[in-house]
């Protein structure tokens, strides 16, 4: 996009789609800690008034696929732009830090955490949500301790995939997703044909 776009034209698409991601992100009480380029990083559950972190998390970036569905419409129509996202989503300890120099210093997380996160928006294909083994074990705690959550929880169809290697990280990692349209179908061919083979 940005070799065939006008810098000017780029930066308003850029401004809508993350005014867009940030609306998603704040309706779940979570916080915008970082962009770049075309990736955002947020934080949720990092105030004791908000312990369910997953579950928030995990609405936002639904509430986000939704949000850029419409953005992605019209972008299409408007500009005959092709464009998809994916969002990554981990649960762990984090260090919420500044840098910068003296006049621009800014608040960001820093960890293993965010850094896994973000090796799953890269991995997620457009209009999925991955999420860890930490987020898939807060869920159905979360689940498991509340009725309204389980429900929640019931209609969104989550699908474990084979263990990710990520790149920097010793171990294999167990991953979820709330599949794009393309994945359901691949998974439902895949029982499908489970279903003869044992007939």
């Amino acid at each position: 996009m940005a070799e065939r776009l006008e810098p000017q034209y780029l930066a308003t698409l850029l401004d809508e789609f993350f005014s867009a991601l940030t609306v998603s992100v704040e309706l779940q009480g979570g916080q915008v800690y970082h962009t770049a380029g075309d990736a955002l990083m947020a934080g949720f559950g990092l105030a004791e008034a908000q312990a369910d972190g997953a579950q928030a998390a995990l609405a936002a970036g639904r509430d986000m696929l939704t949000r850029f569905a419409d953005l992605a419409d019209r972008w299409r129509h408007d500009a005959q732009i092709q464009a998809g996202l994916g969002v990554g989503l981990h649960l762990g300890e984090v260090a919420l830090a500044t840098f910068g120099p003296a006049t621009r210093r800014v608040a960001t997380l820093v960890g293993d955490t965010p850094n896994v996160a973000a090796r799953l928006c890269s991995r997620a294909r457009a209009g999925e949500v991955l999420f860890s083994c930490t987020v898939a074990a807060a869920l159905h705690a979360g689940a498991l301790a509340e009725p309204a959550a389980a429900s929640s929880a019931a209609t969104a169809a989550f699908l474990q995939l084979p263990r990710y290697e990520l790149r920097g990280r010793r171990e294999p990692l167990d991953i979820w997703c709330i599949p794009a349209g393309r994945r359901q179908v691949e998974a439902i061919g895949f029982e499908l044909r489970g279903a003869e083979h044992w007939q």
